[in-house]
C-alpha cells in the first residue's frame, strides 16, 4: 500500500491510495442500520453527540484546540470541517481539481485521527458523508467502495 501526503490550505493529511488497515473504509463502520437511518432522517440540531459514533469523550476531543477554528463544538461546525476538507489539489499537470470521494473521506478520517478520536472513525465519516450527501447530492459516492471483485454472489 502506498501513501501520499495530501496538502490542503488548512492542513496536510496522509491518505492511502488503496484501502488498507488505515483510512476510511465503510465496511469498518459499526453504526447499526437503524441508528444510521434515524440520523439521516433527523434534523441537524447542533448537538454534536447526535452524530453516530460521537459520544461525550469524542465531543470533548473535538472541542479541544489551540486556535478557535480548531475547536468543533456543534454539528454545524463539524459539517463545515467536512466541507473544508473536501478542498482541491493539483493534478499531474498542475491544474487544480476537486478531490474525489476516496481522498476526501480519507482526509476526514485522518482529521478525526489527529483529533485523537480512536473509536468509530469510519462510522462517523460514513454518517456525516451520507448526511451531507442528502443536502448536497454527489459529494459522497458510496459506489466508489463497492468491491468489483466480490464473488460472494456467485454460489
Amino acid at each position: 500500500v502506498s501513501a501520499k501526503c495530501v496538502n490542503t490550505r488548512f492542513k496536510s493529511y496522509t491518505t492511502s491510495e488503496t484501502m488498507a488497515e488505515e483510512g476510511y473504509d465503510p465496511k469498518r463502520s459499526r453504526v447499526s442500520d437503524e441508528t444510521m437511518q434515524n440520523f439521516l432522517k433527523g434534523k441537524v440540531t447542533g448537538d454534536i453527540t447526535d452524530i453516530p459514533g460521537i459520544g461525550p469523550a469524542a465531543a470533548k476531543k473535538l472541542a479541544e484546540g489551540e486556535e478557535e477554528h480548531d475547536q468543533i463544538t456543534n454539528t454545524f461546525q463539524f459539517i463545515g470541517k467536512f466541507l473544508m476538507i473536501k478542498g482541491s489539489e493539483a493534478d499531474d499537470e498542475g491544474n487544480e481539481r476537486t478531490v474525489d470521494t476516496r481522498v476526501h473521506l480519507d482526509r476526514f478520517w485522518y482529521f478525526l485521527k489527529e483529533k485523537n478520536i480512536s473509536s468509530h472513525r469510519s462510522g462517523i465519516v460514513k454518517a456525516i458523508a451520507e448526511k451531507v450527501n442528502q443536502m448536497m447530492p454527489g459529494i459522497y459516492d458510496a459506489a466508489e467502495y463497492d468491491d468489483v471483485d466480490d464473488d460472494s454472489d456467485s454460489e
